[in-house]
């Protein structure tokens, strides 16, 4: 059985950290892949993304570029609304009944998972890879037993890259360079994206 990690966000844009992180996580837990899955509408954010699920999800392939372990998917984007990931477990399920699918998520997302639509239902089609992120620190005491139980945590370089601090950096005019592919960096230049 093959075995998926699952990495959904608005990519908005993607960077470093993220392509750091399904790595980290790929390597230490041994997944044959990772599939980067932008959100149309993400549930537990108040923000809507800066840019379109077209630009998002171009900037996503970019950046994985030629990395026979990563593909991206725009099954979210498809469906269209609020993107709920019992929705896309439940059709990757479908479409893959061989594979194994885990989240990879961090401390964030992690102490969220009481919060998450279906949660119950959808713990118990999935594990969750754990990442811890840098001021965040993970409370895994603080879930319930089941929920506590499907996470593993996996070891992660310190990154204290986000998509936020990269969206103002480029709105302020200073620079991006390393914070994000070249690939990436050359799309946002290209497109004039997050100057205003």
């Amino acid at each position: 059985m093959r075995r998926i990690g699952i990495m959904g966000g608005t990519f908005d844009p993607i960077h470093i950290g993220h392509l750091i992180a399904a790595e980290a996580a790929r390597d230490s837990l041994g997944l044959d892949e990772v599939w980067f899955i932008p959100t149309y509408h993400p549930p537990l954010k108040d923000n809507q993304p800066g840019v379109s699920s077209e630009l998002r999800l171009q900037m996503v392939q970019e950046a994985l570029g030629g990395n026979p372990c990563f593909k991206a998917l725009d099954i979210e984007l498809q469906r269209g609304g609020m993107s709920y990931s019992i929705e896309t477990v439940l059709e990757l399920k479908k479409r893959h009944p061989d594979a194994a699918f885990s989240y990879i998520i961090g401390s964030d997302r992690i102490n969220d998972l009481p919060k998450w639509h279906r949660i119950e239902e959808l713990a118990e089609l999935i594990t969750f890879i754990g990442l811890e992120r840098e001021g965040i620190p993970v409370q895994l005491n603080q879930l319930p037993d089941n929920l506590r139980q499907r996470v593993t945590m996996a070891a992660m370089p310190a990154i204290g890259i986000s998509s936020t601090d990269i969206r103002s950096r480029v709105q302020s005019g200073r620079s991006i360079e390393y914070l994000v592919p070249d690939t990436v960096h050359q799309f946002i230049k290209r497109r004039g994206l997050y100057e205003s």
